[in-house]
Parts: C-alpha cells; structure tokens; sequence
C-alpha cells in the first residue's frame, strides 16, 4: 500500500468533505498551534472522547500518540463509533503490518465521505502527536459533528446554534464561539440545567466563580450524563482563548447525549400539536352535540305548545294567547334562531378545520345531522305558522260570537219586552162580558195583534237563526243561548195557540151577539136616544185602546243612539285605516331593505375582485349595519301589534305581511353569519394550504361560472361540469368518490369551501398517522406499546391524561401489565383502521 509521501506539519493540514459540509475553516495560526496550552488540551480532551467510546469494547487508551500506532486501537474506535465492520487487521507487528492496520482506518474515513489531506499512516506510526491529533480531530469532525442540524444549519454552525437556543433564557450567558464563552462555566451550566434542571441549582451558581462552575458541570456530567471529565477548569481559566477544537468535542457529547431527549422532545411536541388540534375539535364536536341536542329538545317542547289547539272562551283569553304567541316570536324564538345559525357556523367551521388536519369528516350523532336540525326548524315553523293563523281565525271567530252573542241578546230581550204580558192579555175573558160593539172592537184590535205577532215571526226566526250560528260556532254559553231560545220558541207557539183560542171565542161570541143584536134592533128603534148614547159611549171606548204612538216615541228615541253607535264606529274604522297606513308605510321600505341586503351580500360573497380580508371588512360592516337596523323592526312589531289588538288582519296598502318580514329578517342574520363564517373558513383554508390570492380568484371564477342558480351552491351535475372543464376524466365511479370528498353529508350540493378544499387537497403539511404512531414509538423507546409513566414524563399533564383515558389496552404478550396501544390509538386520529 502507497503512504501519503508529502510530509506537511499538522499546523497547515486541512480536511474537506467531498460536498463541502465544511469550509476550510481551520486554518489555525502556526504560533497557536504551538501553544502547549492548546496540545495539552486537546490530548486530554481526545483521548478522553476515544475513550469513551472504547470503553464499550472493553478497553482504552492512555497516551494517544503511542497507542495508535499499531492501528488496532483505531480500528477498533472506527468500529465502535461507525458501528460498522472494517477489514481484517493485519496482525503482525512489524512497521508495515502497523502501516497497513492505519491506511484501513484512513481509507475508512475516506469512504465517509472526508478527504484527507497531508495526513499518512506513516506519521501515525510514527507517532507524530500533532497529525494524530488532527486525524483524530478528523473523527470527530465526522462522526460527532457533521450531522449535527439545526434549523438548516450543521456541523459547527448547526452545533453553535443548537447551544445558543438552549442556553437563550439563562442570565450572564451569552454564547457566541467555542473557546472564550465557555470560560466561566456557565454556559456548561446552563446547558446541563435546560435538559436535566434537577442535577444543578442554576440560581445559586456565580460569575466570579468559574473553575467551581466547571467544576460543577464535569462532576455532574461524569456522574448523571456519562460524559467523561475531557477539560481542567484551571487550563480553560487560566489561557486566555480556550481550544477550540477541545471545546467543540466537549460540547458535542452534550448534543449527542441530549440527542435522545431532542428527540423524545420533538416526538412530544407533534404529539402535543396533534393532540391540541384533536381536542380542539372534540371541543368544537362536544359544543356541536350539546348545542344541537338543546335546539332540538326546545323544538320538540315548543311544538306541542304550538299544536295546541284548545280553544278559549272569552276574547280575553285568546288575546292573552295571542300575547303569548308575541313573547315567544318576539323574546324566546330569536335566540334560538341565533343557536341554530351559530350551530351552523360551527358545523362548516369544524368541518374545515378536520379536513386542514387530515382528519376525517365529522358525523354527528343520530338524529343531530345539520339536516335533520333544519328540518326539525323547518317543523317548527310551519306549526308556527299554523298556530298564528288558527290564532287569528279564533279571534275572528270569537269576535264574530260575541257579536252575534249580543245581537241574539238585544233581539231576545226585544222580543221578551213586546212578549210580556201577553199571554196573559190572550188568556182574559173579557169578551164574555162585553157588548156586541165592544166584541168588535175586540176583534179589531184582535186583527191588531195578530198582524203584530206575524211581523215578530221575523225576529223569531232571525233569533232562532242566530242561536243556530252560535251553535255552529262553538259558542260557549250555547246552553243558555239554547234555553233561551227554547223558551222564546215555546212562548211563541203558545202565543200562536192562545191567538187563534182568542179569534175563535171572540167570533163565537161576535155571532152570539149579532144574534142578541137584532133583538136589540128592535128594541132600538124604540129607544134611539139612548142607542144615540150608547153609540157615542162605544166610540169613546174604541178611543182608549190606540197605544201605538207609545211604541213610535220608543223608535224616535232609538234613532239618536244609533247613529252615535254608527258615528262610533266610523271613527273606529278611521283609526284602523290609519294603522294599515302606518304599518305599511314601514313595511313598505323593509322588505326591500331586507331583499337588498341579501342581495349586497350575495354580490360580497363572490366577488373576486378584492382579497378575503377586504371581504370580511365589508361583510362585517353589513353586519353591524344590519344590527343597527333592528330598531326598525322593533317598530314595525310594535305597529304590528296595535293592528292585531284592534282585529285589524287585512291591509291593502302593502304585500308584505309581519310574517313576511319575520322570515326576511330571520334570513338576513343568518345569511350575513354564514357569509362570514364561510371567508373565516377560506381564510383558514387559504393559510394553511399557501393558496395565493390569484388562485382563490381563478377559483371563486370556475365556482361562480357554473353555479347556475347563484346561491353559492353548485348541484352534482353542475360540479361535474365544472371539473370536465378542468380537464378531468371523469367516470360514474370516480364522480361517486369525489361526491363523498365534497359533499360528505349527502346535502346534494357542492359549496365553494368544499370546492376549494377538493382543488387543494394535496397541497397541506399536515401530519399523519403514521408520524403520529413514530413519534410515540420515540417516548416508548421503540417499544410497540407506551405505558402510563412514560406518558406522563413525556408530555404535559394535560395531553398525558387524554391518551391515557383513550389508549386501548396493549394485547401484545411482550408488553406490561397496564401497558398501553398508541399504533390503535394513532389511527384513530386520523379515522383510520389500525395500520
């Protein structure tokens, strides 16, 4: 085997990786190599690294320049720290078998990947100190240093800033270098406190102490980390620049033996990342549930209070009724038209934040779907709207009864004013005693009555009439309304039989004195005075029994009330004339407030031209503009109701109705919310997948070109459309898979956010089930099962529990009892069978 046959001191060697890993940067000044200070250094220092090492194959070194020589000993550390075979060594001890054994260690190095300049097995054989320290700097360049990164940076730099972040918080350390920031021990310190704070009281340790601080940090490393004593406190305080080279190996084991809790460290913090997400969304899920289940069970209470359809008795309790009806649309329904909006906020929000973490879609419980909760509401407003009107028609009903009520009560006592006293007038027999001209006067007046009684025959009917409607509308006094009119039936019957009883006795008596009459006759016309006297007597008698003049005053006296009543009634009807103007002279400015509103917002919600945050700046404003509007509403309810106490339930100045405006407002909240909580959602969708403003246009263009209806909502076969446009080759089987990607509740539409997530799909860092279950396999020691103590050192007591009330058993036969499955557990983060 050829020697390297330049010989050149080690102060100018230099070391270079065949991808530059590291610049020549070590291009010590010869003076300073000569520094005994820097040699007896790096001796200690080297030797003590090598031996840790060695020691795991049983053995050591104590002078490096001598025991190297032979090449066994370097072989042998190559081995134990590359973990990898090297040639057999020659076994012979002459100069070449030695010469041998080190050009396979230096050969070795080189197929690392480190070029070896100036360096000869000849100068190792001979144990030239200075190029066996630089070769065995070369080592742990390599091996102990290079694959150092932190942060995109390696080697020295990735070394440097690694200490430099872990000693950031700790007062009068300031790491800049690794010779003159290490002297006072406190950066030692500092870096045994970050990952083991129990080993050192970092508050007690001083400035002006620096051999007790490392002191302090050799003791505690030798005996808690197993790093050897490589430095003495007083060579490091006493030179005035630290070996560098001794400084860096020194700190390099810190790295390595922290290596595992770096790492452990870094496992703990994906699964704390992936965990905070994860209950995040069980957060939003459980507030989902508990939401939906308490909108629902106040749905299903208020539905039977609104199928209700017992009727009142009285006006007064109906209107009561009606007032109820107010409280409830007015003060116990908008909250929960906001719960119902907010539930829907939520639901679209989880379902954006689950796809932005891999996760699979969310399926709430049975009978909680968004659907079945908007049918549920939509149940609700259709008994709603029922109960208003059955409200209304009972009103009007009971108006309408109270009317006829008082109607049949006039007529009735009208008619038991005029029937008073008349059966008893019909059942007198003064016919038996009268004369043949009083007989006759009798019967004329007789004839009088009986016209009379056929005139009242009307009010008879109309009073039987309007019992009979009074029935047919459920009058609640019916059966005294039926009595009464009963009675009135049955005194009219009798009246009728006494009147022809009267007739017949009056014509029976009439012809009995007709007959005395021509006897009379006879005796007449010899006594004519006293007929003459009798004639006048008979006339006068006739004169007493005109009464009808009293009844005429009574109509006279009639009229002057009535036309107060029906002045009344005008000024009534005026009054109601005004509120119809009143309530749609608002009404009438509304409705097309409301309609423009929801239109603006439409035009928001696809409008490319500005950026989402300008879009949420504008929605917000619609929103607070909206909420500024609701005192209107409030007036037009007042308004509303004024028309209901005054039974006003028709007005030809409007097409809008107050449940017309209802509806709108209702839809107003909720459209400006949703609108909102869907840019929130891009917004989110757009930060996490690193989706530029262009691409967001070019996408709301596709959305927008094939949503038809323009509703924000594209159905399946518009979808389909659109992405056969973008140059998809679609089958039914391959649209059926992307139909549960964008529509994963089966709602038969495709919203834009749902489109976005589709286009973007591939483009998050999210993690994954499979980093999840390394990075446990990392706290479990690359053991298939993780127990409850290492769950509780490894993470924050928070997420430790959480895992710990969710792990499944461990079945294995290899793992303690207790122990626990974090591979199942993984996939069930992500919704996916154990992999």
């Amino acid at each position: 085997m050829t020697a390297v046959e330049t010989q050149i001191s080690y102060n100018s060697y230099t070391i270079q990786h065949e991808e530059q890993y590291m610049t020549q940067e070590d291009d010590w000044d010869r003076d300073l190599l000569l520094d005994p200070a820097w040699e007896k250094q790096q001796r200690k220092t080297f030797t003590a690294w090598c031996n840790s090492h060695l020691r795991k194959a049983g053995t050591q070194i104590e002078n490096i320049e001598e025991d190297f020589r032979n090449g066994l000993k370097l072989m042998l550390l190559l081995e134990v720290i590359s973990g990898e075979r090297l040639p057999k060594p020659d076994k012979g001890k002459m100069r070449f078998h030695k010469i041998a054994n080190v050009n396979k260690a230096l050969d070795f190095i080189c197929s690392k990947g480190v070029k070896l300049v100036s360096i000869g097995a000849e100068e190792i054989v001979d144990g030239n100190v200075k190029m066996t320290l630089g070769m065995i700097w070369t080592i742990i360049l390599r091996f102990a240093i290079q694959d150092i990164s932190v942060e995109e940076t390696s080697a020295k730099e990735g070394l440097l800033l690694w200490c430099q972040r872990k000693t950031a918080p700790y007062r009068n350390v300031n790491v800049q270098n690794f010779h003159i920031s290490w002297k006072d021990g406190l950066a030692l310190c500092a870096l045994i406190h970050r990952h083991r704070p129990d080993l050192i009281d970092y508050s007690k340790l001083r400035k002006d102490d620096p051999i007790g601080n490392l002191n302090t940090a050799f003791e505690v490393a030798e005996k808690f980390l197993d790093i050897p004593k490589m430095l003495d406190a007083e060579d490091i305080v006493n030179t005035p620049k630290p070996d560098e080279k001794a400084i860096m190996t020194y700190v390099s084991c810190f790295y390595h033996a922290f290596a595992g809790a770096e790492q452990a460290e870094t496992a703990a913090n994906r699964i704390c990342k992936v965990l905070a997400v994860n209950q995040e969304n069980e957060k939003l899920m459980e507030e989902y549930e508990k939401l939906a289940s308490e909108l629902l069970e106040w749905i299903r209470r208020t539905i039977p209070w609104l199928e209700n359809r017992a009727a009142e008795q009285t006006m007064r309790a109906m209107q009561q009724k009606l007032e109820d009806f107010r409280d409830y649309r007015r003060v116990h329904k908008p909250p929960r038209v906001q719960e119902k909006c907010q539930l829907e906020i939520n639901f679209n929000t989880l379902q954006t934040k689950l796809r932005l973490s891999n996760r699979p879609a969310f399926m709430p419980s049975e009978g909680k779907m968004v659907s079945d909760i908007a049918n549920a509401w939509k149940g609700l407003e259709q008994v709603e709207k029922g109960y208003e009107e059955w409200l209304l028609t009972e009103i009007r009903r009971l108006e309408r009864l109270d009317h006829l009520a008082e109607k049949f009560k006039q007529k009735c006592s009208l008619h038991e004013n005029w029937t008073s006293g008349k059966e008893e007038l019909l059942s007198q027999k003064d016919y038996e005693s009268a004369s043949l001209m009083e007989i006759r006067a009798l019967m004329r007046k007789h004839e009088a009555f009986e016209s009379d009684l056929a005139a009242h025959q009307d009010r008879v009917e109309q009073i039987a009439a309007i019992a009979q409607e009074l029935n047919e509308l459920d009058y609640h006094d019916a059966a005294t309304v039926n009595g009464r009119c009963q009675g009135i039936c049955d005194q009219w019957d009798n009246l009728g039989t006494l009147t022809q009883k009267r007739r017949d006795s009056l014509e029976r008596v009439e012809k009995l004195w007709e007959t005395i009459d021509q006897l009379y006759l006879e005796f007449a016309k010899r006594a004519a005075p006293f007929n003459n006297w009798m004639d006048g007597a008979m006339e006068d008698l006739q004169d007493m029994f005109i009464v009808h003049s009293i009844e005429e005053i009574q109509v006279k006296h009639l009229v002057p009330l009535r036309d107060q009543m029906l002045q009344e009634e005008v000024a009534r009807q005026q009054a109601n004339e005004r509120l119809r103007r009143q309530f749609a002279a608002q009404a009438n400015i509304i409705g097309p407030w409301i309609q423009t509103k929801m239109e603006e917002i439409g035009h928001v919600s696809v409008d490319i031209a500005g950026s989402l945050e300008e879009q949420m700046n504008n929605l917000k404003q619609y929103e607070q503009n909206i909420i500024n509007y609701k005192s209107n509403i409030d007036k037009l309810e007042g308004d509303h109701q004024l028309s209901q106490e005054s039974l006003i339930f028709d007005n030809k100045h409007t097409n809008y109705t107050m449940e017309h405006i209802r509806v709108g407002w209702e839809q107003l909240l909720t459209t400006i919310a949703r609108t909102i909580n869907e840019v929130e959602n891009q917004i989110l969708t757009r930060d996490a997948k690193g989706i530029s403003q262009e691409q967001l246009n070019e996408f709301r263009a596709s959305f927008n070109h094939f949503d038809r209806k323009r509703n924000g909502m594209m159905d399946p076969d518009d979808f389909r459309a659109c992405l056969i446009s973008m140059g998809y080759d679609l089958g039914e089987v391959e649209f059926a898979r992307i139909m549960t990607l964008v529509d994963s509740n089966n709602t038969g539409v495709v919203t834009f956010q749902a489109f976005i997530d589709f286009m973007t799909r591939e483009t998050a860092e999210t993690d994954t089930a499979e980093q999840v279950m390394a990075s446990f396999k990392i706290l479990a020691s690359d053991k298939s099962y993780i127990t409850v103590d290492e769950l509780r050192r490894e993470l924050p007591p928070e997420q430790a529990e959480y895992c710990i009330s969710r792990m499944t058993r461990y079945i294995g036969a290899d793992g303690p009892a207790g122990a626990l499955d974090y591979i199942s557990f993984s996939s069930a983060l992500y919704g996916e069978s154990d992999l």
